[in-house]
């Protein structure tokens, strides 16, 4: 019995050694992941204070570097606050019948310094600017445009290569070379990746659609000849002549965001009774803006041209569905897919007159551009024979609805030749 009673007691003394180094294991295993835990915080705590000193010291270098900007901005604001020399400019550019998209930009520049905040007078000579710009050669116009914008309280789609500022430096440094357009690379054709898209305060559908353009842009909405119109009779006949002559040129197309545009050549030419206007840009509108006799056609073209005394004629061709159209295949299998982007493909030239009728017979009539600002005192000349593109290329533009409703007639008169 006493045997008996003694290794009872042994064996439950060994069962609570065993339970007790269990626990301590159990315990001591614990300790060591927190510990581990704590190893590893205290090491990404110390990576990130790192990072934050390195960043502070470079946001501390930054400003240092910006400080000589910021004064020279300071400067420049102060002596036009009194608005003297913004009204000189005013009055002589009010004197011409033109105005260049370099001189477009600098009154919305100089409006923007003078007034201290944005004014619709300013956001409209910005717009302008872009508007009349040649895409492929004045990059430096159109990033100043778009970041004034910006700078303004707009809501832009600032194009990728105005994006990245160029590396700060002294003052009277050379600026670094700017980036090349997407789709164009040395000795090499990228993939193809839709007027950019330059202003994305304005569309064509719902609230931003045009029935509230004239918001931020009164003459949408106050104008007296707006574009486009409902071409109906009675015509008024005229003899004005119409000389088409497009040269081949390199290829390069920008999707804005609202349409596909295709840089023009000053060596592509529109002659209305024999004075010459340089293609600037030509892009399409789906279905067409200009209405026969009530009725939309599938599509548009609008060529647009400007003179030096920035005079605009639009040439404009309408669009039917029917075969395929091989100048059309040209151009949608080099077609940017992303807003803002340029495809300039190497190599590939294109002649905007694949893309007109044989006949010239034509309607015309005073407008104004058919997006904001949609300033007037254009003129359109919509050529009456239209072209065919397959349903299947008709579908593959990539804007569904990118066409302003018919305006009003305003005591405007239609002429044919």
């Amino acid at each position: 019995m006493k045997r008996l009673l003694l290794e009872l007691v042994l064996v439950l003394g060994l069962g609570a050694s065993g339970y007790f180094g269990w626990t301590q294991w159990n315990t001591v295993k614990a300790t060591t992941g927190q510990v581990k835990t704590l190893t590893d915080e205290a090491e990404t705590t110390k990576t990130k204070v790192e990072e934050a000193e390195k960043a502070q010291t470079e946001q501390a270098e930054t400003i240092k570097t910006l400080q000589p900007k910021a004064q020279q901005f300071d400067a420049a604001q102060g002596a036009l606050a009194d608005g003297q020399i913004l009204d000189d400019l005013e009055k002589l550019y009010a004197k011409q019948k033109g105005l260049s998209s370099e001189r477009q930009l600098g009154l919305g520049v100089i409006r923007l310094l003078t007034k201290g905040a944005p004014d619709s007078a300013s956001i409209e000579a910005l717009n302008k600017a872009l508007e009349q710009v040649d895409w492929k050669n004045k990059q430096k116009i159109i990033c100043a445009a778009q970041n004034a914008l910006a700078a303004a309280g707009q809501d832009v789609k600032v194009l990728a290569e105005c994006n990245t500022p160029p590396p700060l430096s002294a003052p009277g440094a050379p600026a670094a070379p700017a980036a090349a357009p997407e789709g164009k690379e040395p000795d090499a054709k990228k993939d193809k990746s839709g007027h950019g898209k330059q202003a994305a305060h304005w569309e064509y559908e719902g609230s931003l659609g045009p029935e509230n353009w004239g918001k931020d842009f009164p003459t949408c909405a106050k104008g007296k000849a707006q574009a486009p119109l409902n071409i109906t009779g009675p015509f008024e006949r005229v003899q004005t002549t119409l000389a088409v002559d497009y040269k081949a040129g390199a290829l390069s197309l920008l999707n804005n965001g609202h349409t596909i545009q295709v840089q023009g050549g000053p060596d592509s030419k529109l002659r209305v009774d024999s004075k010459p206007y340089p293609l600037v840009q030509f892009h399409f509108h789906r279905p067409s803006e200009e209405q026969i006799d009530g009725k939309p056609m599938a599509m548009t073209i609008h060529f647009v041209h400007k003179n030096d005394a920035g005079e605009l004629m639009v040439l404009g061709v309408l669009i039917k569905e029917g075969n395929e159209n091989p100048g059309i295949k040209t151009l949608w299998d080099n077609m940017p897919e992303k807003e803002g982007s340029v495809m300039a493909p190497d190599g590939v030239r294109f002649n905007p007159a694949n893309l007109l009728p044989r006949e010239r017979d034509f309607w015309s009539y005073e407008g104004s551009l058919t997006t904001p600002p949609c300033s007037e005192k254009v003129r359109f000349f919509i050529l009456k024979t239209p072209i065919n593109m397959s349903r299947e290329q008709i579908a593959q533009f990539p804007f569904k609805l990118n066409a302003r409703p018919v305006q009003p007639l305003n005591g405007r008169t239609i002429q044919t030749n």
